[in-house]
């Protein structure tokens, strides 16, 4: 098949949405489909792929991530390239400007869609002081979602919101983890060193944008709540965000590693001991089965991947949402207990081991192939009764 993929985000950029779209493009790639990926031009040249042709749109800076580019609208540039070569099926990634001319272009050119939700923009919007444009925000990403044949999610209890929310089309999509990348294994002393730590010192970590839809305040206090318990207990960051700064200056004590990528990635989470992870913002939370194929106990509120994946008391805890003290709580007693992180840490790999990466593609191509045909018998009925 060929297969459009529409993205305002993608590597070199690091985040979960572009990880996310660039594990799916490959992959379908790997399994022999043509992919012709739609992506904002970057400040960067993006490096070829196999099995990937990719087409540059105009893009704009995004307020408050530097770094970050949104698509611009690309009608007439997609409506050309698609009469030209025409995909079997398109993949809308995101709901930015780029993202909505994809949708409307395939739409008038009949080419079945399928769409990502990714990231809940109407939580971002009470984060950064904007609360009432929330409902603004989700009548938008319900207008969106619904012009698609599916909205491709990655838990049940999200596929359950969404139809709530009036998109009633939500369909499963799991996520999966790369288990030899992320592996115990990749502990390093030599970097714990240069943290400053031996191996009976707990080494808390946070990885992901630094921002304040990420409950950074959370953090901190489970930080400091360790920190009573365990006086030389560390805590390491990686990442980057509108919010470094300001946390870096009051934080002197924290250690930030900033932006890591690959093994590099891989072997600051195997070089730490447990990640608690505050977030309420997100749809799911990659970083999430990272940590756990890194032997890592997590810490989280029941949302997301953590909701599907960490079991309470046998891999880390999983807090009821908006508890504070249970999460902060469960930080510092799990920190003050180096048996309990190293009986969780083996539960913790050994529970996503078998997250297939290529069973998730399978699935993807499957629910492709199926938009596909849907539209051909579509067509074939509407042709037969002109």
């Amino acid at each position: 098949m060929r297969i459009g993929i529409v993205s305002e985000t993608y590597p070199p950029e690091v985040n979960g949405v572009a990880l996310t779209v660039h594990s799916l493009a490959t992959g379908l790639a790997s399994h022999g489909h043509s992919v012709d990926l739609i992506r904002p031009q970057q400040p960067h040249a993006h490096h070829d792929e196999p099995g990937i042709d990719v087409l540059c749109v105009r893009s704009g800076a995004l307020p408050r991530y530097p770094g970050l580019h949104f698509g611009l609208p690309a009608s007439r540039a997609l409506h050309r390239r698609w009469t030209q070569q025409r995909p079997d099926a398109v993949y809308v990634a995101t709901e930015g400007p780029l993202g909505w001319s994809a949708m409307r272009t395939a739409t008038r050119l009949g080419i079945p869609i399928s769409s990502g939700f990714h990231t809940r923009f109407d939580s971002y919007a009470d984060h950064y002081g904007m609360s009432l444009l929330s409902p603004l925000v989700r009548g938008y990403l319900r207008h969106f979602h619904r012009r698609a044949a599916a909205t491709l999610v990655p838990t049940h209890a999200l596929a359950q919101e969404l139809r709530a929310l009036g998109i009633p089309n939500a369909c499963l999509l799991r996520r999966a983890v790369d288990t030899q990348l992320f592996h115990p294994r990749r502990r390093d002393d030599a970097l714990r060193t240069a943290w400053g730590v031996d191996a009976a010192t707990p080494v808390v970590l946070y990885v992901g944008r630094i921002a304040a839809e990420k409950n950074l305040p959370l953090a901190v206090a489970s930080f400091r709540a360790i920190q009573q318990r365990v006086p030389l207990a560390r805590y390491v960051w990686v990442g980057d965000g509108p919010a470094r700064t300001a946390l870096e200056a009051a934080n002197p004590d924290f250690i930030f590693a900033g932006m890591q990528r690959g093994e590099a990635l891989a072997r600051h989470f195997a070089s730490a001991d447990l990640f608690p992870f505050p977030s309420l913002s997100e749809t799911f939370g990659n970083v999430i089965l990272e940590a756990l194929a890194t032997g890592l106990p997590v810490v989280a509120y029941a949302e997301g991947a953590a909701r599907e994946h960490v079991q309470d008391g046998v891999n880390g805890y999983c807090i009821e949402s908006g508890n504070e003290s249970a999460f902060i709580t469960a930080c510092a007693i799990l920190a003050d207990n180096p048996g309990l992180i190293r009986h969780m840490g083996r539960a913790a790999h050994a529970g996503v081991a078998g997250l297939s990466p290529d069973a998730v593609i399978r699935d993807f191509e499957n629910l492709l192939r199926g938009l596909a045909e849907e539209s051909l018998h579509e067509h074939a009925i509407a042709v037969a009764h002109a």
